[in-house]
């Protein structure tokens, strides 16, 4: 894309200002590159956000040499970044080979008469989004943007349309027919984008009152038996088997699902079987595509004769039957997906598109619509994807805009809606986005099919890779969360539900929205793809290399490697340009013993790799233009000091690892933007060192903690840019210096976004030192507080711009806990955990307005004999979730009907906790006596 281009530049410029410009005859040439580099931008730039059809094949070739050379002239740059000496005639004798290079590619221009107007639009049919705005006012204070975010759909608007599907296979599986407890399975088919995963997963919602124990998981056309059934069962134990409360330490306790880290697929099978043995499950396994793989699942799932229920969603009729064999004389375990009739496709369509299946609209709008509608066949992928692209024109003079995209539809969805018509629908919505967005959705392409991407990682990775603009006032994490926000709402990419500590947000992408991702990644050579599914390498030199599951990829070399291309014959592959490597295969291979020889490598992205050694920790230290580096999830154990000659990296990852402590070198790396460290368990033990404000990029650092040093203290409000700060404080005794220097190191840092403060000391009286903070950072938007304090800190009402808090170990009394945070205008979610309360009644009174409050979470320890809700209180207060322990029977919930918003209730507990079983009829009750359009649902959750 045009951001090799855009990065050669500056770093030209880096040359220019510094020893080159000494060098007569170099700068001068180095000058002329930078200015043909800045005209090959502007091309591809336009190139990017010209139409499919406008651009032809020879302009697409144009396109391609003009990215290579970029690519090119930037690693010769790094290159010379990188040295220690470069003779002067060898960088001359590059640099005009490169300008050789490119007056050849612009005189092939000129002779083949590639007008410029090619690669115009005739009318951009959307503007750039409105994303941020780069005033003073954003700077100095947390984007509106990024408290609400896209996806905060309201649910009705998930399951438009399919309503009557859903009640239908809901029923079916529903009833317990006496002498029928034997497991059964229901199949749901249809072709991709039809909606079978969203009828599916609407169910499991609807019946999670009768199905405590649900898991939900993606299989995919690559399934491999040998290697995907252990992942498989280990994904289904861990969301059937719920964690264990917070200990008083603010420590998750392992829960009862134990160590299965080295367990093979049998022992797991087993594991599961044991741990559903009495229970009624529902398991979904959601885009299976061939018998075999059904079976290989079939035969480690239980049969537990409790009533239990598998779906199977698949594209192929033959699965189907095979899974569900009763349908074949009963014709009941079968449910085949039908396309939305039109009124229910209008529905759908004016909920994406207006915001609600009510909304008003111009009537100019009905004949095109209607016309568009009928275009998309019925098909909810198609609807919304198109939909997502018409939100951003609702005033009657957009009706031509409407027209526009109507015409790009292909019209052979009129008559054949099948999945390429859906696949041309899809791929109007991507060439409609803003060049800067279609980079950051063609970047998803490196992940395998059904990944869960964390939006930590998704977001700092495009970032590093340069896909993300500066924009003056913000941050770029801040313009980054913008196009995340942006291509939710277009509907390109769906997040998944929040774990229960609403903290780790993942996404996923369409697999059909994938297909089209990695055709034009290849196409582009933006990715090269190993194993798995989409396995194609189409150019000699790879830029960006992404390794899935494949058994050859040990003959991999840096410098040539036989690969077979797109079965066109064999083709050598060059990587000794690799500047990205990815690798999603679990055991990992020989070309990890070659990292050190990637010497133009920014992002090595190792996380959840198994084979990860600290041979390789090593290796990798070596790769001096590293930007990112994530070795999460891996059982390394020792970082060596070298790590601090990778002067360029900005992220370091390597959480839940066997690491205790990083070296202080670490104090070196002065672009590190991005510092996450814990050990595996959360057994926190490396102590921040001196020297960490020498770090002066540091935004984000945790999970670490703050020895018995002032020093260190002090140096916290040195870091300028911080951000997010995740410390415990404690294992050993802290002086009142300490802490008083650490609150006005706090008191400095205005730039705080997340504050998560941890006492694990034993005395348990560490943050009563948040009293004396002589100003608070008022832009958090999220502040978690753990260990005794003997009251929250009165600013704490102060901060307008909470969205999220959370307490732990508080030990609260009266109106502390609520009269505290109850008028804070953006406060979405309070989560209070284990004792973070300690009197026999809490009262959520008439003036405890909480005007955004959507989530309320007590875990726990913390439930009193009384909770109390009056009338009028938490008005916007739509889900609830209570922690019962056994000795909790005499626990009274008073007040449940003024919650008038309320849409859904959890209970957790342990299966033979007689005080839950209390509260469900309790609370199922209250439910009843609702009219049927307010009422809230109950669901139980068990730990095993």
């Amino acid at each position: 894309m045009e951001h090799a281009a855009q990065n050669l530049a500056s770093n030209v410029g880096q040359l220019l200002a510094a020893e080159y410009r000494q060098l007569r005859g170099v700068g001068g040439e180095i000058a002329e590159l930078r200015d043909d580099l800045a005209t090959m931008n502007a091309l591809l730039r336009m190139q990017s956000e010209a139409e499919d059809g406008a651009v032809d094949h020879f302009v697409r070739e144009w396109m391609k040499q003009l990215r290579e050379l970029a690519y090119d002239s930037e690693d010769c740059i790094d290159l010379r970044l990188l040295a220690t000496f470069f003779p002067r005639r060898s960088l001359a004798g590059e640099i005009r080979a490169l300008r050789a290079r490119a007056l050849a590619i612009s005189e092939r221009h000129a002779r083949y008469g590639v007008s410029r107007d090619a690669l115009m639009r005739r009318s951009p049919l959307l503007p750039a989004p409105q994303m941020l705005t780069s005033t003073a006012s954003a700077a100095a204070a947390p984007n509106q943007h990024a408290l609400s975010r896209a996806n905060e759909q309201p649910e009705h608007s998930r399951v438009v349309g399919i309503e009557d599907q859903v009640d239908t296979l809901a029923g079916r599986l529903s009833p317990a027919v006496e002498g029928e407890r034997y497991l059964k399975v229901f199949s749901v088919v249809g072709f991709g984008g039809v909606g079978k995963t969203t009828l599916a997963m609407e169910v499991c919602r609807r019946l999670e009152p009768e199905f405590p124990c649900q898991a939900f998981v993606s299989v995919s056309q690559a399934f491999e038996p040998s290697r995907d059934l252990k992942p498989l069962l280990r994904r289904v134990l861990e969301q059937i088997v719920k964690t264990k409360a917070e200990n008083e330490k603010g420590i998750k306790e392992e829960g009862s699902l134990g160590d299965i880290d080295g367990l093979d697929a049998d022992l797991l099978a087993r594991k599961l079987a044991h741990k559903v043995k009495d229970m009624r499950y529902l398991i979904v396994l959601d885009d299976v595509w061939t018998v075999r793989t059904w079976e290989s699942i079939q035969s480690v799932l239980p049969e537990n004769n409790c009533n239990s229920r598998i779906i199977v969603t698949t594209r192929m009729e033959t699965v189907a039957k095979v899974c569900s064999p009763a349908s074949i004389v009963k014709g009941h375990f079968i449910h085949y997906m039908e396309p939305l009739k039109l009124e229910d496709s209008k529905k759908l369509f004016l909920s994406r598109a207006f915001g609600s299946v009510d909304a008003s609209y111009p009537t100019e709008f009905n004949d095109v619509m209607d016309n568009i509608l009928r275009k998309c066949g019925g098909l909810p992928l198609a609807i919304v994807s198109i939909a997502s692209v018409l939100a951003g024109y609702k005033s009657s003079g957009s009706i031509d805009k409407w027209e526009t995209i109507c015409k790009s539809i292909v019209s052979q969805m009129e008559s054949n809606p099948t999945l390429e018509g859906i696949r041309q629908i899809v791929t109007v919505s991507f060439n409609h986005l803003p060049h800067e967005l279609k980079g950051c959705m063609m970047y998803l392409s490196i992940f395998p099919e059904d990944y869960e991407i964390s939006k930590d990682r998704l977001l700092c990775r495009w970032i590093t890779e340069g896909l993300v603009l500066e924009k003056q006032g913000l941050t770029q994490m801040e313009v980054a969360e913008s196009y995340l926000d942006e291509l939710l709402s277009r509907n390109m990419i769906k997040a998944n539900r929040l774990d229960e500590h609403k903290r780790d947000q993942s996404y996923q992408v369409h697999d059909l929205l994938l297909e089209i991702m990695v055709s034009k990644s290849l196409e582009a050579n933006f990715v090269s793809l190993k194993g798995g599914r989409y396995d194609g390498m189409s150019y000699d030199r790879i830029r960006r290399l992404s390794i899935h599951d494949s058994a050859d990829v040990g003959a991999y070399s840096t410098s040539k490697v036989k690969v077979t291309v797109d079965h066109r014959g064999t083709e050598e592959v060059n990587l000794q340009h690799v500047r990205s490597l990815s690798m999603f295969q679990l055991q990992g291979h020989k070309l990890l013993d070659q990292l050190g020889d990637f010497s133009l490598l920014r992002v090595l992205d190792l996380e959840g790799c198994e084979g990860v050694t600290n041979k390789h920790v090593r290796y990798a230290c070596q790769l001096h233009l590293l930007r990112f580096l994530s070795m999460k999830n891996t059982n390394i154990s020792v970082v060596p000091p070298q790590i601090g000659n990778l002067e360029h990296l900005q992220t370091l990852d390597v959480r839940t690892t066997l690491l205790d402590h990083l070296p202080e070198t670490v104090t070196k790396l002065e672009r590190l933007e991005r510092l996450k460290f814990s050990k595996r368990g959360l057994d926190i033990k490396w102590v921040l060192p001196r020297g960490l404000s020498k770090i002066k990029a540091l935004r984000d650092v945790g999970l670490v903690r703050l020895g018995n040093d002032s020093q260190v203290a002090r140096e916290v409000g040195e870091l300028e840019l911080l951000q997010t700060l995740d410390l415990h404080i404690g294992h050993e005794t802290v002086d009142e210096e300490v802490l008083r220097q650490l609150a006005l190191s706090l008191s400095k840092r205005y730039s705080l976004r997340c504050l998560s403060l941890v006492d694990i000391s034993s005395a348990g009286k560490m943050l009563n030192f948040l009293h004396d903070l002589p100003a608070p950072p008022r832009l958090l938007r999220s502040l978690g507080i753990s260990g005794g304090i003997s009251r929250l800190p009165s600013w704490v009402g102060s901060l307008t711009y909470l969205v999220d808090f959370a307490m732990m170990g508080t030990y609260l009394v009266g109106d502390e806990l609520l009269g505290v945070l109850c008028e804070l205008p953006n406060l979405k979610t309070l989560r209070a955990s284990w004792k973070s309360y300690r009197e026999d009644e809490l009262v959520a009174r008439t003036n405890h307005t909480f005007p955004v409050l959507r989530d309320l979470w007590f875990g726990e320890g913390v439930l009193p004999k009384v909770l109390r809700f009056e009338e009028g209180c938490m008005a916007k207060l739509e889900t609830l979730e209570l922690r019962i322990r056994s000795h909790e029977l005499e626990t009274s919930i008073v007040g449940i009907e003024h919650l008038t918003n309320l849409k859904m209730i959890t209970l957790k507990g342990d299966k033979d906790n007689p005080a839950l079983y209390h509260r469900l009829s309790q609370l199922k009750d209250e439910r009843d006596r609702r009219p049927k359009s307010n009422q809230f649902q109950v669901a139980v959750k068990y730990y095993l």
